[in-house]
């Protein structure tokens, strides 16, 4: 399974299940940012970071991500379409 694969079972199920978006994060002069701004009803915004299963995150996505979870963000790495839909359901049920 790809990335790609991955990040597009995460756009489907946000936008199909969870009525909400996942953004595209681009972020020119900031390398490392995570793939996806996930935002959903309620205000609830989610930082996501796709990879091709058993893949990890690179030494500055790290960096990035802590930065990002220490102004209180969620930040996830999802790797496999498994792990996208725990992640539909957690966010389903008012979790994460």
């Amino acid at each position: 399974m790809l990335e790609s694969d991955v990040e597009k079972h995460l756009c489907k199920r946000v936008k199909n299940e969870l009525h909400g978006w996942a953004l595209k994060f681009v972020s020119p002069g900031q390398n490392g940012v995570p793939d996806r701004i996930v935002l959903v009803p309620m205000g609830r915004i989610y930082f996501v970071e796709t990879k091709a299963p058993g893949k990890k995150l690179r030494k500055l996505q790290e960096w990035v991500c802590g930065l990002i979870k220490g102004l209180g963000f969620a930040i996830l790495r999802l790797d496999t379409k498994d792990k996208v839909d725990a992640f539909v359901r957690e966010v389903m049920s008012n979790g994460i």
